[in-house]
C-alpha cells in the first residue's frame, strides 16, 4: 500500500460520519462511534469493492465531505498565497481542491481489505475547547498498524478535520509543497488551471471505463 493510499484510507475509514450527532460528542467519540458503519459499508457492498462510482460518489458524499473544513484545508495548503487572491480565486481554489481529493478518496474502497481502526481516547483540557488532534491506528492483518492523527475543530455544526497526517506526514503540507511550485510558475490563476485540467481528466477516463462496461 502507498503512502496516499494509506493517507486516504485513514480519511475515509476515520473520518466519514453517518447518524452520529456531530454537535453533541466530542470528535473522538464522533470517529469511533461511526467508524464499524463505514467499514461494516464497505465490507458488505461488493460493488463498492469493485469499483462502483456511483455507489463510491454517494459513500463520500455522504459519509466524509460534510465533516472536512476543505476552505481551510485549501488555505493552509496554498499558504501565504492565500493572502493575494481574489475571493473568486479562493472559491475556485477551494472547489478544484474539494473535487481533487473526492475523486482520491473513491480509488480507496476498491483496496480495503479487513483493515480495523483503534481510536486513541482524547484527553483535552479545559481551557483548549474548539481544536484537538484524535490519534488513530490503522490496523491491518500481517503489517505493522499505520499512525493517523486528524487535525479537527468544532464549528457552528460540529467537528470538522482540517488536516490528517499519515506516519507523521502532513497532507495539507505535502500539497503545500506541490502548489507553492505550481503558484511560482504560473501564479494563482496557473493553480487552479491545473487542479481543473486534472480533475476534467478525471472524469473523462471515469466515463470511458463506464462506457467500456
Amino acid at each position: 500500500m502507498t503512502v496516499l493510499q494509506k493517507m486516504i484510507l485513514g480519511v475515509s475509514l476515520c473520518c466519514a460520519v453517518g447518524a452520529a450527532r456531530a454537535e453533541v460528542i466530542g470528535p473522538d467519540a464522533l470517529i469511533r462511534n461511526t467508524v464499524q458503519e463505514v467499514i461494516t459499508i464497505v465490507k458488505e457492498d461488493k460493488d463498492i469493492r469493485a469499483g462502483d462510482q456511483k455507489k463510491i460518489l454517494a459513500l463520500v458524499d455522504a459519509k466524509v465531505l460534510p465533516h472536512f473544513d476543505f476552505a481551510r484545508m485549501t488555505q493552509l495548503a496554498v499558504g501565504k498565497y492565500w493572502r493575494t487572491a481574489t475571493p473568486e480565486q479562493k472559491q475556485a481554489l477551494v472547489t478544484e481542491f474539494r473535487n481533487m481529493l473526492v475523486r482520491t478518496y473513491t480509488k480507496v474502497f476498491t483496496v480495503y481489505r479487513d483493515q480495523t481502526v483503534d481510536v486513541k481516547p482524547l484527553k483535552m483540557g479545559a481551557d483548549v475547547t474548539d481544536e484537538a488532534t484524535v490519534k488513530t491506528l490503522i490496523n491491518k492483518p500481517g503489517s505493522q498498524p499505520i499512525p493517523v492523527d486528524y487535525e479537527m475543530k468544532k464549528a457552528a455544526d460540529g467537528w470538522k478535520a482540517f488536516d490528517i497526517s499519515i506516519e507523521g506526514v502532513s497532507m495539507v503540507m505535502s500539497y503545500r509543497g506541490t502548489f507553492t511550485s505550481q503558484i511560482e510558475q504560473g501564479g494563482i490563476d496557473g493553480l487552479i488551471k491545473t487542479l481543473s485540467d486534472k480533475n476534467a481528466n478525471a472524469a473523462d477516463g471515469e466515463l470511458r471505463k463506464a462506457d467500456a462496461k
